[in-house]
């Protein structure tokens, strides 16, 4: 109980409302813009909340990580560019809606999905977080070893088009967690001569690197793009009735919780939970409303966008509970706990339950906020998006600059920076995916930490992992989810 006071002293302090609004606006402003986005925005502003109070830091991140999944709607329906990955789905009808003379109906619906879906997503937040944390610490670390096994597979055989190349990425994140002290032996490997290696890669700067440096890569060829908006004129049209209430109550729920679903696995993304809502919604509507779909559907539209926001509360389900990140976002959000010291997972709601709490409560103070800005200000947030790169990639470059060198002030970091801004733009030009990676990266040092714990008080036998009913189960889901999908592919056999 104190700590939810806590918490609350802090989210509803003059301070702390100021920080939800100013990260709100932010990453609605960020994900309106076409090419920049939340990983982008949040990974810029880590540096900056070095010295802040870490329940701060955090009412701001999280405030961001809402706005700007939200913020993707609006160019994906006035400009046919999603802002965001997000918004993939909502472009295929929110954008006809709008260039048929209807852009206020298809904004309103858009926006109050994403509400709704927040909201719903927040309520499976609050309650599951608390019993799986507790359950979790009566795992051992082969248990752990396990989870984080499934966690990895999970990634690549669910979250990418090609299973391949997400096992590449995976494996290249675990080999870029290597280098630096062996805490089995103390010994140094794979520094490669470098002594700023000797404590590991940072996690900031290749953050930077991979989602910042690798689009201003990407943008640099868009320099002279042009764009037309499509302007909106009737605002009244946004305010849900109580008929779209009756008629899209079904959808709203339906949607918002595969999305939370969808986010609670770990790496696969708000665009798949949007993907997924989105044909589930159609397979469940008439058949004169499916012929509908991807000319302007008000169904679509509302399965989509409550889908991708119901993704957040579900992604932050594993990060607060057991330190698994749900997201490429959580990756970085989780980057930022132990940046600010804070150990993630059951033993946060233990050593610091107020942060938890924070989280919860910025999560859904945040998403009221969204809700009644976009409403007010979407014809103006709109207006952002023509603004020309030339002027905003130069500013985003020195902000990368600054924040990987305020890390541990070396220029070390700067380029290290830069080699995975490289790494990055040639991923994306060879559709291998990101998550993976980032994700691969950060849980390999826990699996590698509870292995090592497990073998140390087993004498060095690995058959505890299989003599342990829960270790095996993840083990055995493990091995189903890489078999299955396998067997598929090779048993498939053209007509």
């Amino acid at each position: 109980m104190e700590a939810i006071q806590t918490a609350s002293a802090y989210l509803f302090s003059p301070q702390g409302m100021m920080l939800v609004a100013l990260g709100t606006i932010l990453g609605i402003t960020m994900g309106a813009i076409p090419g920049l986005t939340g990983a982008m925005l949040i990974a810029l502003t880590l540096p900056l909340t070095f010295n802040m109070d870490p329940i701060n830091a955090f009412i701001l991140l999280i405030s961001m990580y809402v706005g700007a999944v939200s913020g993707g709607l609006i160019t994906a329906t006035l400009l046919r560019m999603p802002g965001t990955p997000a918004s993939i789905m909502t472009t295929m009808d929110g954008y006809p809606m709008a260039k048929a003379g209807r852009p206020g109906r298809a904004l309103g619906l858009g926006i109050t999905a994403s509400f709704v879906g927040g909201c719903i997503s927040w309520l499976f937040l609050i309650t599951l977080s608390g019993p799986i944390a507790l359950y979790s610490t009566k795992l051992g670390p082969f248990d752990f070893f396990a989870l984080v096994l499934l966690a990895l597979v999970l990634i690549a055989s669910i979250g990418g088009r090609s299973i391949s190349l997400a096992f590449l990425s995976a494996s290249l994140g675990v080999l870029a967690s290597l280098p630096g002290i062996d805490k089995a032996t103390g010994n140094l490997r794979m520094t490669f001569g470098f002594e700023e290696l000797n404590g590991g890669l940072k996690l900031l700067p290749m953050l930077i690197g991979l989602f910042a440096i690798s689009q201003v890569i990407s943008d640099l060829a868009r320099l002279e793009e042009k764009i037309t908006i499509i302007p909106l004129k009737r605002a009244r049209e946004m305010l849900f009735s109580l008929k779209d209430w009756k008629d899209q109550a079904v959808n709203l729920v339906r949607s918002s919780v595969i999305g939370t679903w969808i986010g609670i696995l770990p790496g696969i993304g708000a665009n798949i939970g949007s993907v997924s809502a989105y044909s589930a919604a159609k397979s469940f509507s008439k058949p004169e409303e499916q012929e509908k779909f991807g000319k302007g559907s008000e169904t679509a539209i509302v399965a989509a966008e409550s889908a991708n926001n119901a993704t957040i509360g579900g992604a932050l389900i594993p990060l607060v509970a057991l330190g698994i990140p749900g997201s490429v976002v959580d990756a970085i959000l989780l980057g930022g706990l132990l940046i600010h010291g804070l150990q993630p997972g059951p033993l946060l709601f233990q050593q610091n339950p107020e942060m938890v709490y924070t989280i919860m409560g910025s999560m859904f103070v945040s998403n009221v906020f969204m809700f009644l800005f976009m409403l007010l200000a979407v014809r103006y947030i709109a207006r952002l998006a023509s603004l020309p790169r030339s002027l905003l990639m130069p500013m985003i470059l020195v902000f990368c600059i600054i924040g990987s060198f305020a890390l541990s002030t070396r220029m070390f970091d700067v380029g290290t920076m830069i080699v995975f801004g490289l790494l990055g733009f040639a991923f994306e030009r060879m559709k291998v995916p990101l998550a993976p990676f980032v994700i691969g990266f950060i849980l390999a040092p826990i699996a590698e930490e509870n292995l090592q714990a497990g073998l140390m008080a087993s004498n060095g036998s690995f058959l505890p992992l299989i003599q342990r009913p829960v270790s095996l189960i993840f083990l055995v889901a493990s091995t189903l989810l890489l078999a299955v999908p396998l067997y598929k592919k090779f048993s498939y056999k053209p007509s």
